[in-house]
């Protein structure tokens, strides 16, 4: 991969949210027939390797999680669940070798875990690392292959407040190493980040069926700008509005049915756009004032009112996801699911499928994505999520033991 292509694989790490120039959704003919200024206006944010869903059991189901089943991968989704684990302790990783139809170095890998304590809180970690692959400069002075990544790690406490409600913080640190010339006055980005979750299961009968329903609520990246060096500006790092909600339907003792739903809004100001007529002088002394110079948690508040076509445009924001999972015995899992987002915020459009497959000690899943956007580079991308049982695998030694 060159240097050239950098630019382009970060512009499409999530899609194609961050530059209007990578969507192709639209005909030529659709484009010269609105105003392009009015027709793209994607949220930009920076490591946008945060909003990649880490686990192929929620990206088969259209990258949902915020009131799902409570696993091993809950960290990412919403913390709060993890009170309501079945099991004792867990450990997950997940894998997603991402964009393979244009570079095969790129991934994703993400290991998670949890430890309950008592019947009433637990601990939570996890750690990801997003590998951008092995970039050659070969346009400097100097020729150097560098290899741009990004982590972050966190931990979170979660405690149930009652035997339907729980709620949790987690703390996470975000370092983020694109830089594409280490001769340029650039470094390493480094943030601090929170999250604030809640989570709420409760139960009801339809139809002689006991049946459930959750709904959960996930603040995420809560903190800090990121700033690479060689300019006075930060970027805004991709704080996250999650809620969602899911209902199980048990047919009979071997079979149920989950239905979910989660909708995203991105809380980051909206970029200004250049008014008719205003000098470009005004302008990026605008830009100064309404996007660099305002703090991350007064960005939270303008990102609800700041979009430049009023409401319409702020509704166009909101990404939602829906999916369904079909549940035999706890031990075999077929899921399907479908993402949406606004074509002028990113046109990520697509259809998920997955499965997965349960065993006393550990399970494994697997999702696939086919998008509706044509040429949309999320097409094909397929994860891998391996999960441990740690109650199980103790149980599994110890009876080996005792004969």
């Amino acid at each position: 991969m060159n240097a050239k292509k950098i630019y382009l694989l970060l512009a499409m790490l999530v899609g194609v949210a961050e530059c209007p120039f990578f969507n192709f959704g639209f005909s030529v003919s659709e484009v010269h027939a609105e105003d392009k200024k009015n027709m793209f206006n994607p949220v930009n944010y920076s490591v946008t390797s945060l909003a990649i869903a880490p686990d192929a059991r929620s990206g088969a189901l259209g990258d949902i999680g915020a009131a799902t089943e409570a696993d091993a991968n809950s960290q990412y989704w919403n913390p709060a669940k993890y009170p309501f684990n079945i099991a004792r302790a867990g450990v997950s990783a997940s894998y997603t070798p991402w964009l393979r139809k244009l570079v095969n170095d790129i991934n994703l890998a993400n290991l998670a875990g949890f430890y309950r304590i008592g019947d009433y809180s637990s601990l939570s970690a996890s750690l990801r690392f997003f590998s951008l692959g092995e970039v050659f400069l070969d346009d400097t002075d100097d020729a150097m292959t560098i290899n741009p990544y990004e982590m972050a790690v966190d931990v979170a406490y979660s405690r149930m407040l009652s035997e339907r409600f729980s709620m949790a913080v987690a703390m996470r640190f975000i370092y983020s190493d694109i830089t594409y010339d280490y001769t340029a006055e650039t470094k390493a980005g480094k943030a601090f980040a929170a999250d604030i979750a809640m989570y709420r299961n409760g139960y009801f009968m339809m139809g002689g069926r006991e049946c459930s329903f959750a709904w959960g609520l996930n603040i995420n990246n809560i903190g800090s700008k990121i700033s690479y060096g060689g300019s006075d500006n930060s970027e805004f790092i991709p704080t996250n509005l999650r809620l969602g909600a899911n209902m199980t339907i048990p047919f009979n003792q071997y079979n149920r049915l989950s239905i979910a739903a989660d909708a995203n809004k991105l809380l980051v100001p909206t970029y200004p756009k250049q008014r008719d007529g205003e000098q470009d002088n005004d302008y990026l002394d605008r830009v100064q004032r309404e996007y660099y110079d305002v703090s991350p948690i007064s960005g939270i508040f303008k990102s609800f009112h700041d979009a430049p076509n009023g409401f319409k445009e702020e509704m166009q924001e909101i990404q939602w996801s829906a999916g369904l999972e079909y549940n035999y015995n706890d031990r075999f899992m077929i899921r399907g699911g479908y993402h949406h987002e606004h074509a002028n915020k990113g046109n990520r459009k697509y259809v998920t499928a997955g499965a997965g497959f349960k065993m006393s000690v550990f399970a494994i899943d697997a999702a696939y994505v086919f998008s509706i956007a044509q040429s949309n580079p999320l097409d094909q991308t397929m994860r891998f999520t391996l999960s441990f049982d740690l109650d199980g695998m103790k149980d599994l030694f110890g009876n080996r033991r005792r004969r």
